[in-house]
């Protein structure tokens, strides 16, 4: 005797609902480049973070017996030392602290600026909506790149007015993208059911509309880190940015294009962390998006 079909399907197990993280996760590593970006990224964080573990040098340590003429790897100085007879290794770890500290810092002040200006004008709407979109439109027909050498030119290049410069600098595309994201939740019934139950304006904004924006703020504030490490890396690299004896991987290349014939080794691993920072970044921006849309 056969069972009705209705108590066969009643009785399968049924398979339990994914949570947001795991259908993130599935989503996510389905991108291979960025799971591997994520390990490479990590890792390269992990030794700079280590750097005073790794070597036994100091960052502005000199050999004086190895000044004058960079010096090629040997099992003393992994990487070489340039013509200071400072031990480049030692540099490159300490340099990929600066340049990560530099690219974090000015990615949060660049999403901060940005959240406000976007999350203020799309919620608002109307003249001050205009003024700030126009003011932003303004700022972003300006070339970026002139204009923070200027301004790094104009005062003391430390790492803290770099951060602040770069990422006051840097803030026009999250703010359009956070307008755009508030002014379609600005419509939305769960908006106007907090609106109805008596909810402040500030209260909305930050309760509940920006966290159902954060999406694709997340993959903005990603490429924001990028981008501000490649903007620390030039300005250093053209003598703006960070100052020796204090390294970055800008002002490591800057310090080693003299001699790119004769000591390659001075240029191939600052250019080298830079080029896999910045593809694992934009990587995992990919993944990102992929994974939140």
């Amino acid at each position: 005797m056969t069972e009705p079909a209705g108590t066969i399907a009643a009785d399968k197990p049924q398979a339990a609902p994914r949570s947001e993280l795991a259908e993130f996760w599935r989503r996510f590593s389905r991108h291979r480049l960025a799971v591997v970006s994520v390990v490479v990224l990590i890792l390269v964080a992990v030794l700079s973070i280590a750097a005073p573990l790794l070597s036994p040098y100091a960052f502005d340590a000199q050999d004086l017996d190895l000044m004058g003429l960079p010096y090629p790897p040997s099992s003393t100085h992994w990487l070489g030392t340039d013509s200071l007879g400072q031990d480049n290794f030692t540099r490159l770890l300490y340099g990929g602290q600066i340049s990560f500290a530099v690219g974090i810092a000015a990615a949060v002040v660049s999403i901060a600026i940005g959240t406000l200006v976007g999350a203020i004008s799309g919620f608002y709407r109307g003249w001050v909506d205009v003024v700030l979109m126009r003011f932003t439109d303004v700022v972003l027909a300006i070339p970026p790149l002139p204009l923070i050498l200027l301004l790094a030119g104009l005062v003391r290049p430390s790492v803290p007015v770099l951060i602040l410069i770069i990422g006051a600098l840097g803030w026009m595309s999250t703010a359009r993208l956070v307008r755009s994201e508030f002014l379609s939740l600005r419509e939305r019934e769960f908006v106007e059911s907090a609106r109805a139950l008596g909810s402040t304006n500030r209260r909305l904004i930050w309760r509940h509309m920006l966290p159902n924006a954060l999406a694709p703020l997340i993959v903005a504030a990603t490429l924001a880190v990028g981008y501000s490490i490649l903007v620390e890396s030039a300005l250093s690299f053209l003598g703006f940015g960070v100052q020796p004896p204090t390294p970055s991987w800008g002002n490591l290349l800057n310090q080693a294009r003299q001699y790119l014939d004769s000591a390659p080794w001075l240029a191939v691993p600052p250019g080298a962390m830079i080029l896999v920072t910045m593809l694992a970044v934009n990587f995992i921006g990919d993944g990102l998006r992929d994974a939140l849309e």
